[in-house]
């Protein structure tokens, strides 16, 4: 049986049940990664669930993209199943638009990016 026949209604996880994601185990899988990261060790970033995939989030540090501090986004890794692979995409702040950075065929590999982030294209 699928959880999201035990989900409440308006639960973020609880689709149609045709998506595989987002659901609540790779939530935590991206959750636990982060921790991993390069950048911005100091700073507790959120993984949020949005349609066909996750929403990373995280106070703003360098007051680059927000000179405010506020919470930026960071990156979003969406399931493709046309293509059957993750997308990771990276915000471009100055315009206000998401950018397609990589494609990968498991979700370990896209995080592996996100974290080391050579060229501070994701943690800015």
């Amino acid at each position: 049986m699928s959880i999201a026949f035990t989900l409440p209604p308006g639960s973020p996880f609880a689709g149609s049940g045709t998506s595989r994601h987002p659901n609540e185990m790779d939530l935590v899988r991206v959750t636990r990664a982060l921790s991993a990261r390069e950048r911005y060790l100091y700073v507790r970033p959120d993984v949020l669930p949005v349609e066909g995939g996750y929403l990373v989030r995280s106070p703003c540090c360098s007051r680059g993209p927000d000179p405010d501090g506020g919470t930026i986004d960071i990156a979003r890794l969406e399931w493709r199943e046309s293509v059957r692979c993750w997308v990771l995409h990276r915000k471009v702040h100055a315009e206000d638009r998401w950018l397609e950075d990589s494609l990968f065929a498991r979700l370990p590999d896209a995080l592996a990016r996100l974290n080391t982030d050579p060229e501070r294209q994701f943690w800015q």
